[in-house]
């Protein structure tokens, strides 16, 4: 197949990239202003703010892959973040499928990215994506993001929104960044450690997206997520045996407040209890049945 990536030199496109080319598929990502050479120009090219999209029609694109957006945990939230979380989600992926509406050969399979932010701080209570969405900023901008995609799936293109959860990998994301105080027995939960983290191997969601290519009866929102849902303080608890070190410590919710802003409410000291109903209706069948064994996939495959 010929499949076109957004964001594709993020954390999971980068893996799909792999993955994809080592099964004999052929990868393009969509480039933006600075990757643009004007002796040899890119085939797929783009500059989401001023709404220009080209595409090489030479090139018959069979999946397109929409992974754009900026990291909502590199920095405390500001209404200017906020405002570009919303223009790189929201107002790239319209332009995208507005585009592919109108392509003579439309691709058959639209993948965009969307969150479990969609679903708001769902305490005890377990939801999948038969659920309503929440009310915060986060669920605002998951709704917006996957009504954008309305033309592309308008046009007949099957159209399926990734509800991702935290994805597991020690060269980005929340792990990543745990990683060094973990090591180094730092390692604590956030507030009262009860909130449910529903979380992801990346191993796993690259396997999951490969099913869903497979699969032409998937479509609208799938759950990227693990079966079991964990608390906080499982997860450190967890994280905590496979690194072998203690895990005493506890990040009160003041001082989260104090350090990460209005983002430390939204992202860490709530949470969402998401079950991946989709995949398993359509009998996916999960490769780390466990925490502790995306985990142990992950941090393994990272140290060989």
């Amino acid at each position: 197949m010929n499949i076109l990536i957004t964001g594709a030199s993020g954390l999971i496109g980068t893996a799909l990239t792999k993955a994809f080319t080592a099964n004999g598929h052929s990868v393009y990502a969509m480039a933006r202003d600075s990757e643009q050479d004007s002796i040899n120009p890119q085939p797929f090219f783009w500059q989401p703010k001023h709404k220009m999209i080209r595409f090489d029609a030479s090139i018959k694109i069979d999946v397109v892959i929409n992974l754009a957006g900026e990291n909502i945990a590199d920095r405390r939230w500001t209404a200017n973040s906020k405002a570009k979380f919303w223009q790189s989600r929201i107002d790239s992926t319209r332009l995208l499928a507005e585009a592919l509406a109108t392509l003579e050969h439309k691709p058959a399979l639209f993948i965009s990215g969307s969150a479990i932010g969609f679903y708001g701080d769902t305490g005890d209570t377990i939801v999948d994506e038969r659920s309503e969405a929440g009310n915060d900023f986060l669920a605002q901008l998951s709704i917006a993001w996957e009504q954008a995609t309305a033309a592309a799936s308008e046009s007949g293109i099957r159209t399926v929104h990734l509800r991702t959860g935290i994805v597991l990998s020690p060269n980005g994301g929340a792990l990543q960044r745990m990683l060094l105080p973990f090591k180094l027995g730092l390692g604590g939960a956030l507030g009262n450690g009860q909130q449910y983290m529903s979380c992801i191997g990346l191993y796993e969601a690259v396997k999951i997206i490969q099913f869903i290519i497979s699969r032409e009866n998937i479509q609208g929102a799938v759950n990227v997520v693990a079966p079991e849902a964990v608390t906080n303080r499982t997860f450190t608890k967890t994280l905590g045996a496979v690194l072998k070190r203690p895990t005493f410590f506890t990040i009160t919710a003041p001082v989260a407040r104090f350090v990460f802003g209005e983002m430390a409410d939204h992202l860490l000291l709530s949470g969402a209890r998401v079950k991946p109903s989709v995949l398993i209706e359509h009998g996916y069948n999960f490769n780390d049945h466990d925490l502790s064994a995306a985990l142990e996939r992950s941090l393994l495959k990272a140290s060989n």
